[in-house]
């Protein structure tokens, strides 16, 4: 398995998408398979914002400053990310809007992955060489490990979804 920092993180991008996929061809009223695709994605999303906001992100900014903006906007875009997943961690697959925040997430993550694929993992990879996206690589599956699976705080964010809902 290659530890090249690019291709682990293409290949968490194929899975997210592969579990992003299977939640659009769920049926209108899957509720229990639609919880279990949503529980997937909040982990796969944890886990993998975790080790680029961690390694990635600030290695990459570190080595390739001319690359700073695009780093700045990943950031904000996990943000998002990170909020729609939390609020969906305390949401029921019934809920009335538990599908369409879904499909809002879904819809930014393929924007940050298809942008991060096409533009910056190209600007990424001529700017290091093969030894420094080892190392990236590596310390990625070492932060992998201890990584988080479920977001932080989803209580109190529970009492202000349910208050929204009500």
């Amino acid at each position: 398995m290659s530890t090249d920092a690019i291709v682990l993180l293409k290949n968490d991008h194929q899975e997210i998408r592969r579990v992003f996929a299977d939640f659009e061809k769920a049926g209108e009223n899957a509720h229990a398979a639609k919880a279990k695709l949503v529980d997937k994605m909040i982990e796969l999303l944890t886990v993998h914002t975790y080790i680029e906001n961690e390694v990635m992100y600030p290695r990459v900014r570190a080595l390739l400053p001319d690359l700073e903006d695009d780093v700045l906007e990943s950031y904000e875009e996990h943000h998002v990310a990170d909020v729609l997943v939390t609020e969906l961690s305390v949401m029921k697959p019934d809920d009335e809007r538990f599908t369409a925040k879904t499909t809002v997430l879904i819809e930014n993550v393929r924007h940050h992955m298809d942008e991060e694929e096409q533009e910056w993992f190209p600007q990424v990879r001529k700017g290091l060489g093969r030894k420094q996206l080892q190392e990236i690589g590596e310390e990625m599956q070492e932060k992998r490990k201890k990584a988080p699976r479920r977001p932080s705080q989803p209580s109190a964010l529970k009492k202000t979804v349910d208050a929204v809902l009500a």
